[in-house]
C-alpha cells in the first residue's frame, strides 16, 4: 500500500511539472505577449476634416451606395469622433444611424479601421476587444488620412460588414 501511494506522488508531482511546464510554453507562444518594436496605428492627428472634404467624402459614398441600390447612413467625424457631416439615404434603416457613427468614432479614436477588432473577436477570439470603451466590432468604418495625419474617419452602415466597409473605402479615396 505504501508503494502504491508513492507511485501516486511520484505520478502526480510529474504531471504538475509537465502542466506547468506546458503552461509556460504555451504563454510564451502567445500572440498577445509578443511586444512589437514600432506601435502600431500611431499615426498623428492632424486638423479636422474640413466641411466640404467630409460631404465630397459622404457624396461619392452616396454616389456609389445609389448605384448600388444599398440604402446606407454614412457619418464623418474628425480626430476627436464628434460629427462632422452625416447623411441618411431614404430607407435606411433607423439602427443604422447610430451605428454610422459609432463606427466612424471609433475609427477616429482607435485610429485603425473597424475590421480590425472585428477580425480580433471573430478570428483571433480575442474577447478582451470587447471590453475596450467605445469599441464597435464590425467593419465599415475607416480612418481618413490627410499628409500622413489622422484628420477624421468615416463609417457606414445599413448593408452587410462587405458592403459598408466598401462603401467607406469609395469616401475615404476622395480624402486627399
Amino acid at each position: 500500500m505504501r508503494c502504491n501511494l508513492f507511485g501516486a506522488m511520484a505520478l502526480g508531482i510529474t504531471w504538475l511539472g509537465l502542466g506547468t511546464g506546458m503552461a509556460q510554453q504555451q504563454a510564451a507562444q502567445n500572440p498577445l505577449d509578443v511586444i512589437p518594436d514600432q506601435m502600431p496605428f500611431n499615426a498623428p492627428y492632424g486638423q479636422p476634416i474640413a466641411l466640404a472634404q467630409a460631404q465630397a467624402a459622404i457624396q461619392a459614398v452616396l454616389d456609389e451606395a445609389n448605384r448600388r441600390h444599398w440604402p446606407e447612413d454614412i457619418a464623418v467625424v474628425g480626430p476627436s469622433g464628434d460629427l462632422i457631416a452625416f447623411a441618411r439615404m431614404d430607407g435606411a434603416q433607423l439602427a443604422s444611424i447610430s451605428i454610422a457613427q459609432h463606427k466612424a468614432r471609433t475609427a477616429a479614436r482607435y485610429r485603425r479601421p473597424t475590421v480590425v477588432f472585428e477580425n480580433a473577436v471573430q478570428k483571433s477570439d480575442y474577447k478582451y476587444i470587447l471590453s475596450l470603451d467605445d469599441v464597435i466590432a464590425s467593419r465599415g468604418g475607416i480612418p481618413l488620412m490627410s499628409d500622413g495625419k489622422l484628420i477624421g474617419a468615416i463609417g457606414c452602415s445599413g448593408g452587410t460588414g462587405s458592403q459598408d466597409e466598401a462603401l467607406c473605402k469609395t469616401g475615404a479615396a476622395t480624402v486627399k
